[in-house]
């Protein structure tokens, strides 16, 4: 299996089972090697998702980066979300340079918020999130028991997948208000 190598390598990426991840990471760990873990939805990828991963893999050997399900996007950011499916976006982060492997969050709660099985299962060297997420002192804590570190990124862009969402949705609103104009004109 050549994960560093020039393709995507999808199938040897994308671990479906926690408990193989989990395999994977001690394994990875016992040669000395430093796991970083991110979460995150990675829907519609844009410059800052490149620049955030890019960051968190300065601070391990090897990154895994955990998506939300779509099921949990759905609950968090509305039913008409993510725009890309769950399928999509894993394979989308594997052609990433910085991506070492990927797989689901599935643990999460009623409002679509990751839990920590995930976290727990694989006992990351370091656990990247973004100064986005405020995690309470009591969260923070409990991260630590995980993970030898918890460590912060600041937002790598300015946008973000819902602004440009909004973005889009006005401009598309001013469009259809002008030829609602031109039509109410020509009657």
């Amino acid at each position: 299996m050549d994960i560093c190598g020039p393709e995507s390598n999808f199938q040897c990426r994308h671990i479906l089972s926690d408990n193989e991840l989990s395999q994977i990471a001690d394994n990875l760990k016992k040669e000395g090697h430093k796991i970083g873990l991110v979460l995150g939805t990675y829907d519609l990828i844009h410059i800052g998702h490149g620049r955030y991963l890019e960051m968190a893999k300065k601070a391990c050997d090897f990154l895994i980066v955990a998506i939300d399900s779509d099921e949990a996007v759905k609950l968090r950011k509305g039913p008409r979300r993510p725009l890309v499916p769950e399928d999509e976006r894993l394979e989308m982060l594997t052609h990433l340079r910085h991506v070492n492997f990927v797989t689901i969050a599935t643990d999460f709660d009623e409002n679509g918020v990751a839990g920590y099985e995930l976290i727990k299962n694989i006992r990351p060297n370091v656990f990247i999130v973004s100064d986005m997420n405020q995690y309470s002192e009591e969260q923070q804590t409990e991260l630590k028991k995980y993970s030898d570190k918890v460590l912060q990124l600041p937002r790598q862009a300015e946008t973000t997948t819902s602004a440009k969402l909004r973005l889009m949705t006005l401009d598309f609103v001013e469009e259809a208000k002008k030829k609602i104009e031109e039509l109410i004109e020509i009657m």
